[in-house]
């Protein structure tokens, strides 16, 4: 007896595991109360990289101005803002260069003569990367270097005017951005977000103006509509006389354009004359 009854149990177990299994194919598995709490959220990117970064250094890539690269770790320059990659600004002469372009290359000069460098952590920006206050093997602050030498500005916002001095120094000796006219970084990006056809904000530098002093060069950001570069400026003089300026002309660059006075830009010299505008005589 007892064995029989073994034996039934056995087939009893046996058929209470295949209904199970039979049941949850059919139906899934039941379903189980969690209890109903807010969990904290997560910001990965800090949680992977974060650890202790009180330190980088390395041997530095420049991706831009103001931005390295050590060890595949991005670094941002604390306190300085240098024009973007693909901004333009104007030399000396008037003329347009690509002055992003120049301060990564002399950023990458500078760092090759005294390597590794050194990158004291600050804080994450918004896009999860360091930022940092940098400096070559020899002790020498990059940021510092970049404003004094006019690749890059001091960036109040971020820097409490810690490099106000240095781009003192870079302003009165003309150096790099001050030689000619730009527009702010910041600005630049501001800029640069919105319609393509907005006029944007006007360049600084140290042209002089039109009573012989020295001062912020009233020139505008050229504009484009579509393909078509229009960087023609048409100005209303104070006697009402309509004139166009044209890109490495004299008065260029001390030229502003007024839109609520009715002045404009022009994307060729036969639509300024169409609209009744003469070329400038210097």
């Amino acid at each position: 007896m007892p064995r029989r009854f073994g034996r039934a149990a056995v087939w009893l177990g046996i058929f209470a595991v295949l209904y199970a299994v039979s049941y949850v194919r059919a139906y899934g598995p039941p379903a189980v109360a969690l209890p109903d709490v807010d969990l904290p959220v997560i910001d990965l990117p800090h949680v992977i990289t974060a650890g202790n970064p009180s330190t980088l250094t390395g041997r530095a890539a420049v991706v831009d101005g103001d931005t390295i690269e050590i060890a595949g770790k991005r670094v941002r320059l604390n306190g300085i803002d240098a024009p973007e990659s693909s901004q333009e600004c104007e030399d000396a002469r008037h003329f347009r260069y690509s002055c992003g372009a120049e301060a990564a290359k002399a950023l990458d000069k500078y760092l090759a003569k005294s390597r590794p460098v050194r990158c004291e952590f600050v804080e994450w920006d918004r896009y999860s990367r360091f930022v940092g206050s940098c400096f070559r093997a020899n002790g020498d602050n990059v940021a510092a270097w970049l404003v004094e030498n006019g690749h890059a500005l001091d960036w109040p916002r971020h820097s409490n005017g810690a490099y106000a001095s240095q781009q003192a120094k870079a302003k009165a000796a003309k150096r790099g951005l001050w030689a000619g006219a730009f527009q702010e970084p910041w600005e630049w990006r501001s800029a640069h977000s919105r319609d393509e056809q907005s006029v944007g904000a006007p360049l600084f530098g140290s042209f002089e103006t039109g009573d012989g002093g020295s001062g912020k060069a009233a020139a505008e950001p050229r504009k484009s509509t579509g393909a078509a570069t229009c960087n023609i400026k048409g100005n209303i003089s104070e006697s009402g006389e309509r004139i166009y300026h044209l890109p490495g002309q004299e008065f260029y660059s001390r030229t502003r354009i007024s839109l609520s006075r009715g002045e404009r830009w022009f994307c060729s010299e036969s639509e300024a004359r169409s609209a009744g505008w003469r070329r400038a005589q210097h």
